[in-house]
């Protein structure tokens, strides 16, 4: 599905600035000592994994097996409410992606696992990039700046505060340790604030108790190479351990002329976790520490730390205690580059009082960040930015069947200053299978380094410049849903929404037309319906199907200079549709099939295209499972975005995998 030269000539908009783009794609030079010596660090990890394996026992493996729908339903998540709710219950457009769905498929990345979810918009640039978002907003000519969505692994927020987007390759959990991902489409910034604009995905990790014993992985194909050993243990019996390290290996891709893209990349890391859990208490911390090479001559790292403690009082009521820091960095050749330092703490009560139940709390994020300024620069390279915020939420019950939950969050920003971003959600259990719900909520993508700092020179010129008066984008959301158990075999979700957004950023001449700077001059509505369904066909096979349909309505100001297009903002499909099958083939094979269509792109354009991927495996011994997997398998390439200098074609691929238990 590649396009010519001619066909871009033809369709593509006048091009904007590359300076956000150019910061999206840092990855640069060879890594200096102390990316060696985190290598090491890392290494040394497998080392012990390895010497403790040598005196463990084997562990049996329990019977892989489909969950039932009931199951599926009172599945416990947390990031609808920040309190712990069955799925049947929660007032919002939340999929929720299991651990089984999750081992079932065979995908590695996170970018891939997302794409189960069919709330979400996921599409691969090249072997390091993914641009993925919820209700639109993946930018066509910069698409890893998409910076609606907040991504969160076990609360932990995983954007970077630069430009508020997300860098794919610098996220990667182990699938075994994922317990679920729960991804809302639609607003969360009443509970987790500034960037939870379109939508918030949670990765919540499972506990090391969960986890006991060892576990080698080793699989490899035509594109991906990796082995992967963890060993969980038990130290007392409320106290439990588990530590990891991988190395995964990428192939480089093909751009859109056939020619080699030169973008392969190798990443080795290791990570650990504890969990304690006295009476009343849960104390949890883990961390994780990574480099990874990126072609062509790129390099990226990072580390972190979490730290979280929960106290069960005697009335019922919870507190929770959590903090992480994070220090990340990216280099780029010729000298361009960033490290990031991330501190966040944050204090959070939870108390049923009477026909109220009451959460709220506090927190507080600084961030430190050094740029290496070449002809794209941030005016200061050096500056400390904090965020303090204040949030409360009621969930009020009317009735035994009817709940009414307002809620407000109160930020002060570090551009923007005091923001408040309220929301009430209405929710109402018909039958105990029946829920109906609707929401009105407003959410705002704060202010950037990248907004306020930015400037781009093409030699001597000053190209593009951020602004002093740039405003949050602002987003008044009106949902309105259903979830629904229709029979003991099958359920489903139905979602609408009409989202209004107001000061989206825009690209505006100065009086001298140069330099460019960010201004808030275009805005508009989205509206749309999600649905999504599972069946169970029999006992054995299980289908789960996916379609959502949405219409973007955007438009500049009168006195707007509309330079970039509408391109510079959203280039998304009005229409998707998904199908999964899940067959049991006896007792120790499963055989996993997906399917997903997805609509024409408009601006850039990227035609329409379908795609099926499929995994086999089968459990061998009670230790051992093999499988065999196949991605892309109705082409030998496709496009799924274009964005120039940046774009691959996605080739068929195969993966075999093996998993020894011990």
């Amino acid at each position: 599905m590649s396009h010519s030269k001619e066909d871009r000539t033809a369709k593509d908009p006048p091009q904007s600035p590359s300076g956000c783009r150019r910061i999206a794609r840092l990855a640069g030079q060879q890594p200096p000592p102390a990316i060696r010596t985190r290598r090491l660090a890392i290494l040394s990890i497998a080392v012990l994994l390895i010497a403790r394996a040598g005196n463990s026992h084997a562990q049996s493996v329990a019977e892989l097996r489909s969950l039932s729908l009931e199951d599926l339903a009172s599945i416990q998540i947390t990031t609808v409410s920040k309190s712990t709710e069955p799925l049947s219950d929660a007032p919002a457009a939340v999929y929720v992606i299991t651990h089984e769905d999750i081992v079932r498929s065979g995908a590695t990345s996170i970018p891939e696992m997302l794409r189960m979810a069919p709330n979400l918009e996921v599409v691969q640039l090249n072997a390091t990039s993914y641009a993925i978002s919820a209700r639109g907003f993946n930018v066509g000519e910069n698409a890893s700046l998409s910076n609606k969505l907040l991504v969160l692994i076990d609360g932990r927020s995983v954007y970077t505060p630069l430009f508020g987007g997300v860098y794919w390759d610098m996220i990667y959990v182990p699938p075994e340790d994922i317990d679920h991902i729960e991804v809302i489409s639609g607003p969360g910034a009443t509970l987790w604030g500034a960037n939870a604009v379109n939508g918030v995905i949670n990765i919540i990790t499972r506990k090391s108790s969960d986890t006991q014993g060892g576990l080698l992985t080793l699989g490899g194909g035509n594109l991906e190479r990796d082995v992967g050993l963890q060993y969980s243990g038990r130290i007392t019996p409320d106290l439990t351990y588990r530590v990891h390290a991988e190395y995964l290996d990428y192939s480089a891709l093909k751009d859109e002329n056939g020619s080699s893209a030169d973008d392969g990349w190798s990443k080795p890391q290791g990570g650990f976790r504890l969990d304690w859990t006295p009476t009343d208490n849960a104390v949890n911390l883990e961390g994780d520490i990574y480099t990874a090479d990126e072609n062509p001559n790129g390099y990226i790292q990072g580390r972190d730390a979490q730290a979280s403690w929960q106290h069960q009082f005697q009335n019922g009521s919870n507190l929770q205690i959590q903090a992480f820091g994070d220090d990340e960095g990216r280099s780029a050749t010729g000298g361009s580059g960033f490290k990031i330092n991330t501190y966040d703490f944050e204090a959070q009560h939870s108390i049923t009082l009477g026909i109220n139940d009451i959460v709220w709390g506090a927190g507080e994020r600084n961030f430190s960040y050094h740029f290496e300024n070449t002809a794209l620069q941030l005016v200061p390279p050096n500056r400390d930015l904090n965020l303090v915020n204040l949030f409360a939420q009621d969930t009020i019950s009317v009735t035994n069947g009817l709940k009414l939950t307002p809620g407000l969050k109160v930020e002060s920003e570090p551009y923007a200053g005091v923001q408040y971003m309220p929301s009430v959600r209405l929710a109402w259990k018909v039958t105990d299978s029946t829920l109906l719900w609707s929401a009105v909520s407003r959410a705002l993508r704060s202010p950037t380094p990248v907004d306020e700092s930015i400037r781009e020179y093409s030699g001597s010129i000053d190209v593009l410049n951020g602004s002093a008066l740039f405003l949050p984008e602002k987003l008044t959301a009106y949902e309105a849903g259903a979830r629904v158990q229709a029979t003991a075999a099958g359920s489903f979700s139905i979602s609408t929404y009409y989202n209004v957004y107001d000061d989206l950023r825009s690209i505006e001449p100065s009086a001298t037309f140069f330099p460019l700077q960010f201004r808030n001059m275009l805005g508009g509505h989205v509206y749309g319906v999600e649905f999504w369904g599972d069946y169970r066909v029999t006992d054995w096979w299980r289908l789960t199907a996916g379609f959502n349909l949405q219409h973007e309505n955007l438009r500049f100001a009168p006195t707007s200079s509309q330079i970039g297009g509408l391109a510079w903002v959203a280039d998304d499909p009005n229409h998707q549709v998904s199908l999964r099958s899940s067959v049991d083939l006896g007792s120790t094979v499963t055989w996993d099939t997906s399917f997903r269509y997805v609509g024409r792109l408009p601006d850039p354009v990227v035609p329409a295209y379908a795609e099926v991927d499929t995994r086999l495996g089968w459990q061998a011994t009670e230790a051992l499972e093999l499988s065999i997997a196949g991605n892309n398998l109705l082409h030998p390439q496709h496009e799924e975005f274009f964005e120039a200098g940046e774009t691959d074609e996605i080739p068929r691929s195969f993966y075999l995998a093996a998993q020894w238990r011990f």
